[in-house]
């Protein structure tokens, strides 16, 4: 059987915890009819858990020696078809569930968690939920309600299409290699919005450039994305908040405002 080294430069830290584990794979249970795709599965601890619920599974993993060792019998049950050695961040989603609606879990990578959570928006039609461990940081922000100091760029662009929970935290002792940090569970469940109410794109755009000025009020932020000649209505009352104390009904309006004034 191959071994599995946990490499530093891919990020991996191995989930050694099986209670823990089976707690993860428990997330997606009230949707047994959607077939799952787990990123990373690395040694196959989560990946045991979900073949265990009888769950229609396929794994996405990058390091060739998780790869070797899956392939060569290292989690039982696991189908040689249903193991894809590719980038998850580069890969057609769309194309490999041949458009069925599916659930996507992991232990997130922590060195591209927000990436794959990117990659989540992308596929939105398609990821009916999403679960799995990440930085306990980045999974906070994630789930950051407005009004948190912590909300940001994913907090508003996910929680338009998706209701998210932060469900419980991980010590850092549960894991080959012990990770600096604790890390966090979360679930994804789409919300039902097909239209937000705005131009995504260009609400994807307002709330990067908004935030990548976070200190500045709504008014000044948004400057840049106005023409020269025109200035942020001063009767707005969404001028004078900061980007992390918008709503996402707010960030819908402050699009419209935007899209309005740039016609």
């Amino acid at each position: 059987m191959a071994s599995v080294r946990p490499k530093k430069s891919l990020g991996q830290h191995f989930l050694t915890d099986l209670s823990i584990a089976d707690r993860i794979a428990a997330t997606i249970n009230d949707r047994p009819d959607l077939p799952v795709v787990e990123v990373g599965p690395g040694t196959g601890v989560l990946t045991r858990c979900l073949l265990g619920n009888q769950r229609d599974l396929t794994v996405v993993e990058l390091d060739s020696e998780s790869v070797e060792y899956l392939r060569a019998g290292g989690v039982e049950g696991l189908a040689l078809e249903r193991i894809i050695e590719a980038d998850f961040l580069r890969l057609d989603l769309a194309e490999l569930m041949g458009n069925r609606p599916f659930a996507l879990i992991g232990n997130y990578p922590y060195n591209i968690s927000s990436q794959i959570f990117f990659r989540v928006l992308d596929f939105r039609d398609l990821i009916q939920e999403c679960s799995g461990m990440l930085q306990r940081e980045v999974a906070e922000r994630i789930c950051a309600p407005e009004g948190s100091k912590t909300r940001g760029i994913l907090s508003v662009l996910l929680q338009v299409w998706y209701d998210a929970e932060y469900l419980f935290t991980v010590s850092e002792h549960v894991f080959n290699p012990p990770p600096k940090v604790k890390s966090g569970v979360i679930r994804l469940r789409r919300n039902g919005v097909t239209d937000p109410g705005c131009d995504f794109a260009l609400m994807r755009t307002v709330v990067k450039t908004t935030f990548g000025q976070r200190r500045k009020t709504i008014r000044n932020s948004a400057r840049s994305l106005l023409p020269p000649s025109v200035p942020f209505p001063p009767d707005s009352p969404l001028g004078a908040l900061r980007p992390e104390q918008l709503s996402v009904a707010q960030f819908v309006e402050l699009t419209n405002l935007i899209d309005s004034l740039r016609r």
